[in-house]
């Protein structure tokens, strides 16, 4: 039987490490509570009380107030610089006329500045700058004074050096000296001022403001901003009174009022810019929620997969790297006051959907949803293309005429969602997708219409589904992988990924059920697996490992062809046209079938605007020429060239020719190879028999490192156990070392 702890004041206790599954805590106090490390899986925190103990929270309202009144001093003793003294004193008055002259403009200027770059740049980005301003300052001092103690010498000793700056006076390379000193240590004195107005000055004010407006509100802010202005005014004035040899009554001490004002004005500015989500202050955000959820209550690392905070407060709670499994969160209070890193809350966006369940017309392509709980949710014409909403739940949502095209949907539950008019092209759903009860009249599988018939392809293509129609729909569909590709396909890397993936998961059986052309670079290949599948695991480890294999077929086209990466988008592209792939397969023992029916009614073969090519299985390499290679007229024409280079002079330390030779006894014997590859291969170490002959002439040594970048292109999509990649491993850098290559 779960615990039940509903209504109960757990503050401050520690369940850290404990199972507590289908505990219920409903409307239970629980903060400063230590769940860390907890299984809690399916339990009830509706409308419980998180976040800090009274105490903690009257420690930081203490904590904001030092750091204000901190800033408030920098600030008041900075006025005291800037702004004119104002007092009474026979001293002033005999001086009257020197403070009719004082412009506190000048000094105000490198102020404004600072508040302008950290405005538009942010608190981090405007130290870092005027850190590296301070050290490109010091080093044109230090060049400049080191050439002036090297030429001022010798101009004294041809005559005397002056250099005149008026009709009248000259002054001479003391006063040079004195003069370009003055200007120097004004310089650094203003930027290191700077960076002190940064660190004293603004990050303690405007951490004091957010951490008070976190965990007391408006009312503390203002009572803490207040506080750090009165403070230095009270101080200047009893410093007036009783701190002088005479004590008198002036009003100066007003200026201290005024900088700190001034000052804390615009900490609050910054501090709201914080809280609001700025980027560029995200700095201040961070470090203010990590302090005020310090002592707040902690989820850390808990498993909170299916929990239930349906109107909690979450205001100092600390969430970073909970299992958020389908944990719903509707109607949760302060949860953008919650330490959230390491989760899908991060996004703003994402937080306020599923605190509101309100996502009606609003995009979220792209969204990581992962584990999202949205059961009930407004998403009416909502834009989740190509969106991660595996494991997500859209029980009884609303999706009617949402955008689902290329979106992975794999461990879904759309029980009783509300479907009509949903776009569903190239969604990646399977077995574990919960499709039951779906309210669905039509859906379209094309998110865009063809130009020539305005057709999205509706199904069904006219009157509406019948009860269970739309799940026996993708009853098919629900046994296979879609491996999606945007900018066409490139077959090599295709076959290189589909056999590596297949003796990664030797235990499951997998073929190519279908590959289909959707138009705009578009193809869809979709895999044949068994029911009981790791769906996700295998679309990973291929999307994986084509990657891995395109980067090193494309480093393989540039090295020979010289391309640019716009003609290998092209040649991919050109390889997803359907007459391309027919060409490309027409070398394999495979039986293709085109299909290009009007209309089926399974799923996955109605595809007006798609070609279809149903393939049983792949194996070997695609030849796209067509032609039959003969391997032994290349071999014998890479013999003849090695056998051109002299032999090395030492029978127990191989040379050139002997390397070459054991690398194309290499390359000739490994199984792992198809003959257009091992064809290809020779052509390279043919190239290196050449530019052996001849290896300091620059084009020879420019032949020779295309050729060893194809051969690594080449091996790159071997098993790292096959037998040429370990003597490429041996040989590859000795040839390097004897073409003079590095």
């Amino acid at each position: 039987m779960p615990p039940d702890y509903s209504g109960q004041n757990l503050r401050g206790r520690s369940f850290k490490g404990q199972n507590l599954t289908g505990a219920n805590f409903s409307r239970a106090d629980i903060r400063g509570a230590d769940f860390s490390n907890a299984t809690i899986r399916g339990a009830n925190f509706s409308y419980v009380k998180a976040g800090l103990q009274d105490h903690w929270t009257i420690g930081l309202i203490i904590f904001s107030l030092l750091l204000a009144v901190i800033s408030g001093f920098f600030w008041s003793f900075a006025a005291g610089s800037l702004l004119p003294s104002i007092n009474n004193t026979s001293e002033t008055n005999n001086s009257s006329e020197n403070n009719s002259d004082y412009n506190p403009l000048p000094q105000f200027i490198p102020l404004a500045i600072l508040f302008y770059a950290i405005i538009r740049l942010g608190l981090v980005t405007t130290l870092g700058f005027l850190t590296v301003a301070v050290t490109v300052v010091l080093v044109a001092i230090a060049v400049m004074f080191g050439a002036i103690v090297t030429v001022l010498p010798v101009l004294k000793r041809e005559g005397e050096f002056s250099w005149k700056y008026n009709s009248t006076e000259k002054f001479d390379s003391t006063q040079f000296q004195q003069w370009i000193s003055s200007i120097s240590i004004q310089a650094v004195i203003s930027l290191c001022s700077l960076i002190l107005a940064v660190l004293v000055g603004v990050t303690p004010g405007t951490l004091a403001v957010s951490v008070a407006e976190i965990v007391g509100g408006r009312l503390v802010v203002k009572g803490v901003v207040t506080a750090a202005v009165v403070v230095p005014a009270v101080f200047a004035l009893f410093w007036d009174l009783f701190g002088k040899t005479q004590p008198q009554l002036d009003i100066s001490y007003a200026n201290p009022a005024i900088g700190a004002a001034i000052g804390l004005a615009f900490c609050v500015y910054v501090s709201k810019r914080a809280l609001a989500r700025d980027e560029k202050q995200a700095f201040i955000r961070n470090i203010t929620i990590a302090i005020t959820a310090w002592r707040g209550t902690k989820f850390y690392n808990a498993d909170l997969t299916d929990a239930d905070f349906t109107g909690a407060t979450l205001k100092n709670t600390d969430l970073r790297k909970a299992n958020l499994t389908r944990t719903r969160f509707y109607e949760a209070k302060k949860l953008d006051f919650a330490r959230l890193d390491d989760t899908i809350l991060t996004k703003l966006d994402i937080l306020k959907l599923l605190v509101t369940g309100n996502g009606r017309g609003k995009s979220y392509a792209g969204a990581n949803l992962k584990g999202a709980n949205l059961i009930g949710a407004d998403l009416k014409e909502a834009n989740l293309k190509d969106a991660y909403i595996s494991e997500a739940t859209f029980q009884g949502a609303c999706l009617e005429k949402a955008n689902l095209t290329l979106t992975q949907a794999v461990n879904t539950d759309f029980t009783s969602a509300q479907m009509t008019g949903a776009c569903v092209e190239a969604w990646n759903i399977e077995s574990t997708t919960k499709l039951n009860n779906v309210d669905c009249r039509f859906v379209y599988l094309l998110e865009y219409p063809k130009p020539e018939t305005d057709d999205r392809e509706r199904r069904p293509s006219s009157g509406d589904f019948k009860p269970g129609e739309f799940t026996k729909l993708f009853e098919e569909v629900l046994n296979t992988v879609d491996l999606i590709f945007r900018d066409g396909i490139d077959w090599k890397a295709f076959v290189t990924a589909f056999k590596k993936v297949q003796a990664e998961n030797e235990d499951t059986e997998l073929a190519i059920q279908s590959i289909e052309n959707k138009g705009d670079g578009v193809v869809v290949v979709k895999l044949d697996v068994p029911l009981d599948a790791d769906k996700e695991k295998i679309h990973s480890d291929f999307t994986q490992s084509y990657q891995l294999a395109l980067q090193a077929v494309e480093e393989k086209y540039k090295a020979q062809l010289k391309a640019k990466d716009e003609q290998i988008v092209i040649y991919r592209q050109q390889s997803g046209d359907m007459k391309e792939i027919i060409s490309l397969l027409a070398n394999k023992p495979i039986n293709v079938q085109v299909d290009n029916k009007l209309e089926n009614k399974n799923m996955t073969n109605s595809n007006d605007a798609s070609r279809k090519i149903n393939i049983g299985s792949v194996g070997g390499d695609f030849n796209a020429s067509g032609q039959a290679l003969n391997l032994g007229e290349i071999s014998g024409t890479v013999t003849n060239t090695i056998n051109e280079l002299p032999k090395s002079d030492e029978p127990e330390k191989p040379g050139i020719k002997e390397l070459l030779t054991q690398l194309q006894t290499a390359i000739e014997a490994d199984t792992n190879l198809s003959e257009e590859d091992k064809a290809e291969a020779l052509e390279q170490v043919k190239a290196l028999a050449e530019a052996g002959k001849n290896p300091q002439e620059g084009a020879m040594q420019k032949a020779a490192k295309t050729a060893m970048k194809i051969l690594k292109g080449t091996i790159s999509g071997l098993p790292s156990a096959a037998t040429l990649v370990e003597a490429c491993g041996k040989l590859l850098p000795l040839i390097s070392n004897f073409l003079g290559l590095g």
